[in-house]
């Protein structure tokens, strides 16, 4: 499954930019077309990437790890959700200070993003999404939190396993049936964990639980006499 994934991102870049610039020709319903085809790609390529990122860990395939602050990350993800947030109320509070863990920071950005991403596709317009990053002792929690609907009752066993989704409705967690089953996959290949709580006042919340890293500060020369 991981080379047959890594086969296919080659041609399908070659797809998207082929209708890239198909559709910066076109105009009227032509373009739309294009649009489409443009679009059902792009889910196609984020499809191949999750199913290339679970065969992976699968198969305990780890990509080298380095030191990322877990803060920039979350806030670069917000920023890519946020187009298709309008309509929420997104916020984030993280700190650059501190947050660091070692991993993968391409991993990291897809757990951010999927957590954010699915708040904001399946509660109601007009809800608040919430992400944080803070310290808990020598680890770093990112926890992501809605006052949607919450979590139907019969999937909160089930929730980060794969392709469990709901039927699509506000606040059912719908889609591919992979983006939280990503997210387990990354928290465990990071020595980290993820779980879903119920707030007392509605809405769901996940939390991130990933080991912090200790970064080394450059020793201070000696002041000379």
């Amino acid at each position: 499954m991981a080379d047959a994934s890594h086969e296919l991102r080659t041609p399908l870049t070659s797809i998207l930019t082929n209708l890239e610039l198909l559709e910066a020709d076109l105009s009227g319903e032509d373009r739309e077309i294009a649009g489409a085809a443009l679009r059902s790609s792009q889910r196609m390529r984020r499809l191949v990437a999750d199913l290339l990122l679970l065969a992976r860990a699968d198969a305990g395939r780890q990509v080298p790890h380095e030191p990322v602050n877990l803060g920039s990350v979350v806030r670069e993800a917000a920023a890519e959700v946020a187009p298709t947030a309008l309509d929420h109320d997104l916020a984030v509070d993280a700190d650059d200070s501190g947050l660091t863990v070692n991993g993968a920071p391409d991993e990291l950005h897809r757990l951010a993003v999927n957590l954010i991403g699915n708040a904001v596709s399946h509660t109601p317009t007009g809800t608040s999404v919430n992400a944080s990053v803070r310290h808990d002792g020598a680890a770093v929690t990112l926890t992501v939190e809605d006052n949607g609907p919450g979590v139907p009752p019969e999937l909160r066993d089930r929730i980060f396993d794969r392709f469990v989704r709901g039927n699509g409705d506000a606040g059912v967690r719908s889609g591919s049936g992979l983006g939280l089953a990503i997210v387990k996959a990354v928290a465990d290949s990071h020595g980290g964990s993820v779980h879903l709580e119920s707030p007392a006042g509605g809405g769901a919340r996940f939390v991130v639980t990933l080991p912090g890293a200790r970064v080394e500060r450059p020793a201070e020369e000696p002041v000379r006499a």
